[in-house]
C-alpha cells in the first residue's frame, strides 16, 4: 500500500512539472503579446478576451468533470500572472 502511495506521489510530481512547463510557455507567449500590444499602442487588459478565456475553460472543465468555478478561480490567477508580464 505504501509503495502505491509513493508511485502515485511520483506521478503527481511529474504532472506538476508538466503544469509548470506549460505555465512557463504561457508566460513567454504573453511577453510577446505584451510587446505586440505596446507596439500597436493597445491596452494590456482586454476584458472581452478574458471573458472568452473564462467561458472556454469553464466549458472544458465541465466536460472533464471538473468544478468550473474552481477552475475559473485558478485561471483568474494565471491570467493575472500573465497580464503582469505584459506591463
Amino acid at each position: 500500500m505504501m509503495s502505491d502511495l509513493k508511485e502515485l506521489r511520483s506521478e503527481i510530481d511529474s504532472i506538476d512539472q508538466q503544469i509548470l512547463r506549460f505555465l512557463a510557455d504561457r508566460v513567454k507567449v504573453c511577453e510577446v503579446i505584451g510587446s505586440t500590444k505596446k507596439a500597436q499602442k493597445l491596452p494590456i487588459k482586454d476584458a472581452a478576451r478574458e471573458k472568452e478565456v473564462y467561458l472556454h475553460i469553464t466549458e472544458q472543465a465541465a466536460k472533464l468533470g471538473l468544478d468550473p468555478a474552481k477552475v475559473e478561480a485558478v485561471y483568474r490567477e494565471i491570467v493575472n500572472m500573465c497580464s503582469s508580464v505584459q506591463e
